[in-house]
């Protein structure tokens, strides 16, 4: 990481969208021009085999968006949800030339382990939002008090409230000395990482690169893709196997990945100009999160503060920074969610020496901390536990 700006002064800051953004987004949000689809008798029915909603084979289909657009010009209240937002304490810093805002809540218990979660895209910190209270207070959520965490929940570079990104290299390796910068400046010599999507990329990268500060990492997803190499295939069972074709299917619907990866500017001009757009784009990951606020919030963060780009530029400096091939040695734990991509432990073990934890679950999905957040809370304590 380049040498930090001199400015190392740590803000509060409050989510204040200026009224004239709300009655813009109103008044595009009345006037949307909607994509045409096939008719739905057109589109193939039945259970795809792979990770596709029914209906959405083509993509996200027409009456997902006008259903939320509707919703949210009429009834979604963003005031509210600022509110809920303003309720977690909040700060933005300068590392690395960059702006970085973060939510920091710490423990009644003076003891707690030092935690940063970092979320993924299309999401923003408002992932973890539900997770604080029962991380940092345990006590008052029928816990062990033994097991609490003070609490970091940055906004990764480029996105949501950390602004533009506006230097190239902010990828996972670059995060990754922020995010141990921002934890050292907070005080925290030794903390764990917790991340999920993208942030299971930053966390790991943590670990890699200050293992002498980081406990353990946590992640819900490991990225240990076969290399290639027959070899590998060898002796694998037939579940195995089937792990292996739904992972195929989640990478060849993952058209946001390849999309952004290659040209995140070009798709970025249509989503800084139509809310409808930037809210399908979100879709195709957060389509099956069980609140529709949820995905509304999300969309209004990116809206709100013209992130597309930005955070769309994340998977091209990640895809082009130079990666470390030697495995990781730090203690890494998984928690692998019925409904999301599994890796094979096989895999998993060639790139991590020190794989300590290991959990899989027959619900909750990509988001967990949407869809199970009481699972992903347990897996975090029982993991940091094993540390202690």
């Amino acid at each position: 990481m380049a040498e930090n700006s001199a400015n190392t002064e740590i803000r509060p800051f409050r989510v204040e969208i200026p009224q004239a953004d709300l009655d813009d987004l109103r008044d595009r949000l009345a006037r949307v021009r909607f994509a045409d689809e096939l008719p739905r008798d057109q589109v193939t029915a039945g259970e795809p085999a792979g990770p596709v909603q029914p209906g959405w084979e083509y993509g996200v289909p027409v009456s997902f968006v006008r259903d939320l657009v509707a919703r949210w010009r009429d009834e979604y209240d963003w005031r509210a949800q600022e509110a809920r937002l303003n309720a977690v304490p909040q700060f933005t810093t300068e590392i690395d030339g960059q702006l970085v805002h973060f939510a920091h809540v710490r423990s009644p218990e003076p003891d707690a382990t030092p935690l940063i979660l970092t979320h993924g895209w299309p999401n923003t910190f408002a992932e973890y939002l539900d997770l604080i209270g029962p991380l940092t207070d345990p006590r008052a959520h029928g816990g062990d008090p033994s097991t609490a965490f003070h609490v970091v929940i940055p906004s990764l570079p480029g996105f949501g409230f950390s602004g533009h990104t506006t230097e190239k290299g902010w990828g996972a390796a670059r995060t990754a000395d922020a995010w141990h910068e921002l934890m050292r400046r907070l005080g925290y010599d030794r903390y764990g990482a917790h991340g999920n999507d993208a942030g299971a990329i930053v966390s790991p990268e943590i670990g890699r690169r200050h293992p002498d500060a980081v406990i353990g990492v946590h992640v819900n997803q490991i990225f240990s893709f076969p290399s290639g190499d027959p070899a590998e295939f060898e002796g694998l069972r037939p579940e195995d196997m089937q792990y292996l074709q739904f992972l195929q299917q989640f990478v060849e619907h993952a058209i946001h990945d390849r999309a952004q990866q290659a040209q995140p500017q070009t798709l970025a001009h249509a989503l800084a100009d139509s809310p409808s757009g930037q809210l399908a784009w979100i879709g195709q990951l957060l389509g099956g999160v069980p609140d529709p606020d949820t995905i509304l919030t999300s969309a209004s963060i990116y809206w709100f503060t013209n992130t597309a780009a930005s955070s769309a530029r994340f998977y091209y400096e990640n895809a082009h920074e130079e990666k470390a091939t030697e495995p990781t040695t730090f203690p890494i734990g998984l928690a692998s969610f019925a409904y999301d991509f599994r890796p094979l432990r096989r895999f998993a073990e060639r790139d991590h020496t020190n794989i300590v934890h290991w959990n899989e679950y027959d619900r909750g999905s990509h988001w967990a901390a949407h869809d199970a957040p009481d699972l992903l809370v347990a897996d975090i304590r029982e993991f940091f536990a094993k540390l202690a």
